[in-house]
């Protein structure tokens, strides 16, 4: 009868080892074992990037990328953006199951509630300078936010860990929209526990010189979607950090402020961004077959942006509700001009063999970048409005990371390449050149 075990025979010295085999993964703690001698440390993975290593078990999010699936919680992600509310997802992703009506409004009165910041919170924005990037500013002040609330720290209390991922969760979007609002040299505006998740959003953002502001339905939806579709994404760079930090114990606001971090780069969080670089570039849609050469021919190092994924081997689910949201949202804003550009970048891609030899299909940031334009945030803002939606994802994995027992402070091997052992010279007898 089959075993779930992998055997191993050491070439080295001959010797066999049996190791267990668990959820598809064999612990590599178990290679300890394998051994040349008793001084052996023992046998290592080396994993760069960790490509192939499961730091974790997660019961929050399943991703398949051979067959384009992103579920939260078994709920498909299509299903999700298309018939609910980011705020029940958030819940969703907090409590592992759909809230009933009565639990969702309990939720969001809690989240609404929590939306003000400490007056002191805007002196210590004001200190950064007028042309700061707002990424900057949110993760400098989400961890500041640890000195506000000091009883964060007790990270093994249940009570504690929900009133502070409530605050987080509510307190985001008024810190991104301070960003916004300090980068442009406008006043800040509180939040106003009458408009929704995101419609508070985008009244701190917009509103000037008026007491009231009409939100778009539209275009309120349209966010909400995003911040669905950009929810969490299970072990990505991001998540990863918050759950590296956070093992150390650290409150959830030093652990969350390393994930806007993360995010905070170009590789991360600055994908559509680099969509729409390359879209003016390309500048014309009759240049866009000659664009499609140069990048096969890998001439003056022009690159396919928004297509492929780490993940994802097939068409990111997320791309397919974006694409519809796209067209949504440019019937009230009007078209964006990439637009066109866009289209038949798409359309040629996903017909040339080339690309779907290499399995380079669009993924979210391909048009997400386009919508947030057509809004009128500038490109800045675009990890900004990614990190509003990822906080729930990261104190999901945060929180579950600190519940698991198998986990511990984080801390990686490393396979040692410097020098050998050597004795220390003095300035006098080193060789001078």
């Amino acid at each position: 009868m089959p075993k779930d075990t992998l055997t191993i025979t050491d070439n080295r010295t001959g010797k066999t080892y049996e190791v267990p085999i668990e959820n598809g993964c064999i612990r590599t703690n178990s290679l300890r074992q394998i051994k040349t001698s008793d001084e052996d440390f023992g046998l290592m993975g080396y994993d760069p990037a960790f490509l192939n290593t499961a730091n974790c078990k997660s019961a929050i999010t399943f991703i398949d990328g051979d067959k384009g699936i992103l579920e939260y919680r078994g709920y498909p992600i299509e299903q999700l953006a298309e018939r609910s509310s980011f705020l029940e997802v958030s819940y969703l992703l907090l409590n592992g199951e759909l809230p009933t009506e009565k639990q969702l409004e309990e939720f969001r009165y809690l989240v609404t509630h929590h939306t003000y910041v400490h007056e002191n919170i805007k002196t210590f924005m004001d200190g950064f300078r007028y042309d700061a990037h707002p990424m900057s500013m949110l993760s400098s002040t989400v961890a500041a936010l640890s000195g506000f609330y000091p009883d964060a720290k007790h990270t093994k209390d249940e009570r504690s860990r929900r009133i502070q991922m409530t605050r987080l969760i509510a307190k985001m979007p008024t810190l991104a929209a301070f960003s916004y609002r300090h980068s442009m040299g406008l006043p800040y505006v509180y939040p106003d526990n009458d408009l929704s998740y995101v419609g508070n959003f985008l009244a701190m953002v917009r509103k000037i010189g008026t007491t009231t502001y009409k939100v778009h339905p539209t275009l309120e939806k349209a966010l909400d979607v995003l911040f669905i579709l950009h929810a969490d994404h299970e072990q990505n760079c991001s998540t990863t950090s918050v759950r590296t930090v956070g093992s150390s114990e650290v409150d959830p606001f030093s652990a969350v402020a390393s994930g806007v971090s993360a995010l905070y780069g170009p590789l991360h969080g600055g994908a559509n961004e680099a969509v729409l670089r390359m879209l003016r570039e390309i500048g014309h849609v009759s240049k866009v077959p000659e664009f499609i050469k140069q990048v096969k021919g890998g001439e003056g190092g022009s690159k396919l942006m928004g297509f492929g994924h780490r993940v994802y081997k097939s068409y990111d689910p997320r791309a397919k509700v974006i694409k519809r949201v796209a067209d949504e949202v440019f019937e009230i804003t009007g078209k964006n001009p990439l637009l066109e550009i866009a289209v038949e970048l798409e359309r040629i891609a996903l017909q040339d063999e080339y690309f779907v030899k290499r399995k380079l299909y669009p993924n979210v940031d391909f048009y997400s970048g386009l919508i947030y334009e057509a809004m009128g945030f500038p490109v800045e803002m675009f990890p900004v409005l990614f990190a509003i939606p990822r906080t729930v994802g990261w104190v999901t994995q945060w929180e579950e990371m600190v519940k698991d027992s198998e986990q511990k402070i984080a801390r990686p091997r490393q396979v040692y390449t410097g020098s050998k052992r050597r004795e220390y010279v003095p300035m006098g007898e080193r060789n001078q050149k």
